[in-house]
């Protein structure tokens, strides 16, 4: 990667954590509440969700938390990329940005090339989400990233179980 993209990324990244987007609280019900806690780095992470039934689509979420930059950045980032989406939408998200983190692992162990994983990202237009991709490079700071997204998927699963 270019030092100017490097710098960019960086920018985006350090904008998400000292802006973030959609911070504060839903009222729980009708809005799901997610928690999520690294306990290697003590980052944690709340995702309100307000699921439309009738569109089946992220109504609204709200995010807070505490915990380094690149768990902060990335929970902003994820609340601005699922907001309006489609359930479904949001997942194949959620599996997108997973293989993103999890191809340049592989590629950084030396387990082949990530193209088992290449699927997931298919089609899926990241943007701003691209800007964690250097994180890989850290390994220890991949669950930091990946902490919202795994929270998200697990306050999405929750929706889904009590709208039945």
């Amino acid at each position: 990667m270019s030092s100017n993209l490097e710098d960019l990324y960086r920018e985006v990244i350090l904008d998400h954590y000292r802006s973030p987007r959609n911070r504060g609280e839903l009222p729980v019900p009708p809005a799901t509440k997610t928690e999520g806690f690294n306990p290697l780095c003590g980052d944690e992470v709340a995702v309100y969700l307000e699921i439309d039934s009738a569109t089946d689509t992220v109504r609204d979420i709200k995010i807070e938390g505490q915990g380094c930059s690149i768990s902060q950045a990335s929970t902003s980032m994820m609340s601005a990329a699922v907001k309006g989406k489609t359930v479904d939408g949001a997942r194949q998200l959620i599996r997108a940005f997973k293989a993103l983190m999890s191809i340049h692992e592989h590629k950084l162990e030396g387990e082949g090339d990530g193209s088992d994983l290449a699927a997931d990202l298919e089609g899926v237009r990241l943007g701003d989400l691209e800007a964690l991709q250097g994180v890989v490079k850290f390994p220890v700071r991949i669950k930091c990233a990946t902490l919202a997204w795994n929270t998200l998927q697990q306050g999405l699963d929750e929706a889904g179980d009590s709208s039945i």
